[in-house]
């Protein structure tokens, strides 16, 4: 069994059902709940996606945590015109077999690094309200967790679902300014929209060689990013779409593939003319840096990754039933 134990939160859409992909069959990590939020879909369609992606990983015996359907103060704001209206591509994926845990997702997130300080990491792939109602109610949350790793705004200052910011934290910035002000440098790594739009662009001779490997996984991989693939030719420019979930779970299996990052004091635009930029402060007298920043990954280093975790095959479905805690 891998020794990095993972705690995931995502808005399960289809850069989040790779990321899980990675997590749980990639053979690097120890995947022991999965946290929902709303963002790309609402938390329902969420929870549903990470269900029916676990499945196909093989990994029914991992807990799926409904959470929060909203974000802090604000009116929910969906990423379906991206991603579909089920979150997955509108492919007409079949229902999962198991079903959600009744436990909140928050709980979780609170409980798990108590019974194992230390132990567990942290992955977060969708707007952060989990994480920042969670940290209202344990300020010292984020210290408890081995690190935590947030798929989370564009360093460089180019948007997705703007101008000027990621759609992570502009879907919920109060949530996002909560984890800045609780992060630390050593504990906290930030990955943006800006590194797999550099780093992580699957081509299409990437989307082809995925298509032939001809695996279950690979095939959901592709099928799934279907409209992202539409809504990157027509809004972003890219040649081919982008996997920035599926980027911040690599950097978390795998710190080795960052090639570039920085240390700095990181704030967020809570007004609506630049609503989620991030303000990120590299005076000499800015205050003390709270985020490392991954800026650049190594493209042939993830996307072998990618590529040999889609072209295994996973071992038979656990059964369905009560998800006990796993002993460590």
């Amino acid at each position: 069994m891998p020794d990095l134990a993972l705690v995931v939160d995502a808005d399960t859409g289809s850069d989040d059902a790779v990321a899980l992909l990675l997590a749980a069959a990639g053979g690097l990590g120890d995947v022991r709940a999965v946290t929902t939020v709303a963002g790309n879909v609402p938390v329902a369609t969420a929870t549903r996606n990470a269900l029916v992606t676990l499945e196909i990983a093989g990994r029914r015996d991992v807990p799926v945590h409904p959470g929060c359907d909203r974000p802090l103060t604000r009116t929910a704001s969906t990423a379906q015109h991206v991603h579909g209206q089920d979150g997955m591509g509108d492919i007409g994926l079949p229902d999962p077999r198991g079903s959600a845990e009744p436990e909140h997702a928050v709980e979780v997130l609170l409980s798990r690094p108590r019974r194992h300080p230390g132990e567990l990491t942290l992955v977060t792939l969708g707007p952060l309200t989990n994480v920042a109602a969670a940290l209202l109610r344990d300020r010292d949350l984020l210290s408890r967790y081995r690190h935590v790793y947030c798929m989370a705004g564009a360093a460089d200052l180019r948007g997705n679902i703007s101008p000027t910011a990621e759609y992570n934290v502009w879907a919920d910035p109060e949530a996002a300014r909560v984890v800045l002000e609780a992060a630390e440098p050593d504990r906290v790594t930030w990955i943006g929209w800006d590194v797999s739009r550099k780093d992580a662009v699957m081509t299409p001779e990437d989307q082809l060689r995925l298509e032939r490997l001809g695996t279950p996984m690979a095939t959901f991989a592709h099928r799934v990013n279907r409209t992202v693939a539409d809504w990157a030719r027509d809004v972003t420019g890219l040649p081919g779409y982008d996997l920035p979930d599926a980027v911040a779970m690599a950097v978390a299996l795998r710190p080795d593939l960052v090639v570039e990052r920085e240390r700095a004091y990181v704030d967020v635009v809570l007004g609506e003319e630049t609503r989620g930029q991030l303000i990120i402060d590299r005076r000499r007298s800015a205050p003390a840096p709270n985020l490392t920043l991954v800026r650049r990954v190594s493209e042939s280093d993830f996307k072998r990754l990618l590529f040999d975790t889609c072209a295994r095959t996973p071992e038979p479905l656990a059964p369905s039933g009560s998800h006990e805690e796993r002993p460590r």
